[in-house]
C-alpha cells in the first residue's frame, strides 16, 4: 500500500511538470512575437499620385539684339566731314548719321547736267534734220542714202542723250550716298567712324539694334525643349536691371551637341533696363504638366542624394533616389517613382534599407481636441 501511494504521487508530479513545461513553451513563443512587433517602427505612408502641376522652367542666358544691322558706306575714298550721332542714340529710318565730303561729286553732277543739255540739243537738231529729209524724199528731191544718213544721226543723238542721262543719274546717286542714313529705326550700339576719317566703301561705321528690340537667349535642356512654345510668358530677372516680364518669341530647332542645350528666344519689353551682353535668368511658365507627386515630408537625404523609402513586400523599406521638381502646397513632383507605389512619410528619417515597418495612421496636423478648445 505504501509503495502504491508513492508511485501515485510521483505520477501526479510528472504530469504537473509536463503541464508547466507546455505552458512555458507557449509563453516564450508569444513573447518572441511581441518582441518582434515591438522592434518594428511605426510610420505613416502615402501613395505616389499622378497629377497635373503648374510647371515653371528656369533657364539662363545672355541678352542680345533681336536683329543687329550694320551700317556702312556705299561709296568710298571720301572724308567724313560730320558725324551726327553717337553710341546709345535712338535714330529713325532715313535719319542722317554721317556726312562725307561731296564737293567733287557735286562738280561732276554739274558737268554731266551740261552734257545732258548738249545731248538734248543735238537730238533736237537731228530730229529736225530727219523730218526735213523725209519731206524732201517724198517730193523726190533727196536720195535714199541721204535719208538713211539723217536717220542714223537722229538715232545716234538719242543714244548719246540716254548715255548722258545715265551718267548724270549715277553721279547723283553717288552724291546722295555721301549722306549715310539709318537703314532702319533703332538704337546705335557701336560707332567706328570719326570726323576726318577717309571712309572706304563697305566699311562698317555703325551697328544698330533694329527697333531697339532686345531678347534673352535662354538656354533650355533638350529634355525640356518640347514644353516651351512661342507665346508663353517668362519672368526675366537680372541683378543689374531688376525684373521684367517677357514673351517667348521662338524656340530654335537646333540643340548644341556638346552642352545638350537648346535656345528659347524671349522678347523683352522696350522699357527694360537690360543691355546687350547682360546675363539674366528666365522663369518660363509652361503650363500644367503631368507629374508624379509625393508629400514633401517624405523626402530624406542619404549621402547627399534626395530620395524616399519605398514600402515593398512584408512592409520592408528600400531607399530610392529621386529628382525633385515643382512644388504645390505639400505635393512635390519627383521622377524615379511610379504611380501607386507607397512611400514612408513620418518616420522616414530613422529608417535603413531592409527595415520592416508598421503602417500607422497620420495624426491630424492642426486639429484641436474639444478639451483644448474649451480651455482656450
Amino acid at each position: 500500500m505504501k509503495i502504491a501511494r508513492r508511485l501515485g504521487v510521483v505520477a501526479v508530479g510528472l504530469a504537473m511538470l509536463g503541464v508547466l513545461a507546455a505552458c512555458g513553451g507557449h509563453g516564450d513563443e508569444g513573447a518572441a512575437k511581441a518582441d518582434e512587433t515591438r522592434g518594428r517602427q511605426t510610420v505613416t505612408a502615402a501613395t505616389v499620385r499622378l497629377v497635373n502641376l503648374p510647371r515653371v522652367l528656369t533657364a539662363s542666358g545672355s541678352v542680345s539684339a533681336w536683329e543687329e544691322v550694320p551700317v556702312g558706306a556705299e561709296t568710298g575714298g571720301l572724308v567724313a566731314t560730320a558725324v551726327y550721332v553717337d553710341e546709345g542714340a535712338y535714330v529713325r529710318q532715313g535719319q542722317p548719321l554721317v556726312q562725307l565730303n561731296d564737293s567733287v561729286l557735286r562738280a561732276q553732277v554739274r558737268q554731266q547736267e551740261a552734257q545732258v543739255a548738249t545731248a538734248r540739243a543735238n537730238l533736237a537738231r537731228d530730229e529736225a534734220a530727219l523730218a526735213r529729209a523725209q519731206e524732201l524724199k517724198e517730193r523726190g528731191y533727196l536720195s535714199q542714202a541721204s535719208l538713211d544718213t539723217a536717220t542714223a544721226n537722229q538715232r545716234a543723238a538719242a543714244a548719246a542723250l540716254q548715255s548722258a542721262e545715265a551718267s548724270l543719274s549715277e553721279s547723283r546717286t553717288r552724291l546722295s550716298q555721301t549722306v549715310i542714313r539709318a537703314p532702319v529705326s533703332g538704337r546705335i550700339i557701336s560707332r567706328s567712324v570719326t570726323r576726318g576719317q577717309i571712309v572706304q566703301a563697305g566699311t562698317e561705321l555703325f551697328r544698330m539694334v533694329r527697333d531697339g528690340r532686345l531678347e534673352l537667349d535662354a538656354q533650355v535642356p533638350e529634355a525640356d525643349l518640347p514644353l516651351v512654345r512661342a507665346g508663353q510668358t517668362a519672368s526675366i530677372v537680372s541683378e543689374e536691371a531688376g525684373a521684367v516680364v517677357g514673351t517667348v518669341r521662338i524656340v530654335t530647332p537646333e540643340v548644341d551637341p556638346q552642352t545638350r542645350l537648346g535656345v528659347a528666344r524671349v522678347a523683352l519689353p522696350g522699357s527694360a533696363a537690360l543691355r546687350p551682353g547682360m546675363f539674366a535668368r528666365a522663369e518660363i511658365n509652361v503650363g500644367a504638366q503631368p507629374a508624379f507627386v509625393v508629400p514633401s515630408s517624405s523626402i530624406v537625404y542619404r549621402e547627399g542624394k534626395a530620395g524616399v523609402y519605398v514600402i515593398g513586400a512584408n512592409n520592408a523599406v528600400a531607399f530610392r533616389a529621386v529628382t525633385t521638381g515643382a512644388r504645390q502646397g505639400e505635393d512635390l513632383a519627383v521622377t524615379g517613382l511610379r504611380a501607386g507605389e507607397r512611400v514612408v512619410v513620418a518616420g522616414a528619417g530613422f529608417l535603413g534599407d531592409g527595415d520592416q515597418v508598421t503602417i500607422g495612421t497620420a495624426r491630424p496636423a492642426a486639429a484641436a481636441t474639444p478639451a483644448k478648445k474649451a480651455a482656450n
